[in-house]
């Protein structure tokens, strides 16, 4: 079975940290980019990070630039994504999902707009913060 799991949401204090893990199993992700998304309540899901194939680019939106940061080990066939210094805004469910191609999109935008191009989803998980 081709799967995607996310772990590592909570609920987390302002100003603190989570790492999210993407777990594969069933298929490699060495050959895919894989993405980072969220989903607020009565929101459009977008885009928060993607990484290449080979791990050695990757696209940020400015909303999380500097404090989320994706990386892979695609020996354990896992894709995370560390964020700091985390905001009641960045309150959300977090999917990973898989690209059908090697590469990030060109801009963190373009991520968000073709959703359709990401064609294995992990169910998601929560992600609060708040005091």
């Amino acid at each position: 079975q081709l799967q995607l799991v996310e772990s590592g949401g909570g609920l987390v204090q302002p100003g603190g940290s989570l790492r999210l893990s993407c777990a594969a199993s069933g298929f490699t992700l060495a050959y895919t980019a894989v993405g980072w998304f969220r989903q607020a309540p009565g929101k459009e899901r977008e885009g928060v990070s993607c990484v290449s194939s080979s791990g050695d680019s990757t696209i940020v939106p400015d909303s999380v630039k500097g404090r989320f940061t994706i990386s892979r080990d695609n020996a354990k066939n896992t894709v995370y994504l560390q964020m700091n210094s985390l905001k009641p805004e960045d309150t959300a469910v977090y999917y990973c999902a898989a690209r059908r191609w090697s590469t990030c999109p060109q801009t963190p935008a373009t991520m968000t707009r073709t959703r359709y191009e990401y064609d294995y989803w992990g169910q998601g998980t929560q992600v609060t913060v708040s005091s």
